[in-house]
């Protein structure tokens, strides 16, 4: 074990954190303050220059991008000869919040969050905690341990033993469709509405709100229209707790 690793779980100040990570990850971490990040929500982060927290948006910016990779070269070698709609729809299933947010918990991950206890009282505000943390999370690896580290982790550890891939190939997870279907069976009115995004950030990425009977439920954000309202959706039946029914 490098020197830096053993100070880390033996010496550091942080050694109790340390020791929780090491149980729940497997392994012991190196920068301590990624992961503290990783954990920390924006509700209880400081601002440490114009227009930046030190929450763990960015490394849930990260952290999206190497899951997704990860899970796509998993895809493509388990399913040779099925085509790209196919495994678009695969990958998209693992990596939607509902998912990611069920392996946090189940992983443990949820006792490590540092959030504001009030939003305990918006569940809107709370729907994607767990799963951005998560996200997070595989950035803060990944930083600290590279890329193939971060790809082992992600495959040995949480995706094999806890992401019933086969299971999830045969389960429906159209969350726009079954955000409609819900709001027509309680006679809802229900529709996409582009936004604008944040002061300087790219025009390139589409942001949709899912509105509810006038009512804000879920915003989602990507570079192609579609699936920001899928994302969108997603994060709308996490409000209204669809999932539940």
């Amino acid at each position: 074990m490098p020197i830096s690793q053993v100070y880390n779980l033996y010496l550091s100040p942080n050694r109790n954190y340390v020791r929780k990570l090491k149980n729940l990850l497997g392994f012991v971490p190196g920068n301590i303050r990624l992961y503290q990040m990783a954990f920390r929500h924006k509700s209880v982060a400081i601002l440490i220059k114009e227009g930046v927290k030190n929450s763990n948006e960015r490394l849930e910016f990260l952290g999206d991008a190497v899951l997704g990779s990860v899970v796509a070269e998993l895809l493509f070698k388990l399913y040779p000869y099925k085509d790209e709609g196919f495994l678009t729809e695969m990958r998209s299933k693992i990596v939607s919040r509902a998912n990611l947010n069920q392996l946090s918990r189940k992983l443990g991950f949820n006792e490590m969050i540092e959030f504001d206890a009030r939003m305990i009282s918006y569940p809107n505000k709370q729907g994607s905690l767990l799963g951005d943390a998560f996200e997070a999370l595989i950035g803060a690896v990944y930083l600290d341990r590279g890329y193939s580290f971060t790809r082992e982790f992600l495959l040995s550890r949480i995706i094999k033993p806890h992401v019933d891939i086969h299971t999830l190939e045969v389960t429906e997870t159209n969350f726009k469709s079954r955000l409609i279907e819900w709001c027509q069976h309680n006679n809802k009115e229900i529709s996409f509405l582009q936004v604008d995004n944040p002061e300087g950030e790219s025009n390139k990425m589409f942001s949709v709100v899912a509105m509810v009977d006038g009512e804000e439920c879920g915003l989602g954000r990507d570079f192609n229209k579609k699936s920001a309202e899928k994302i969108a959706a997603e994060r709308a039946c996490e409000y209204l707790k669809i999932f539940e029914e």
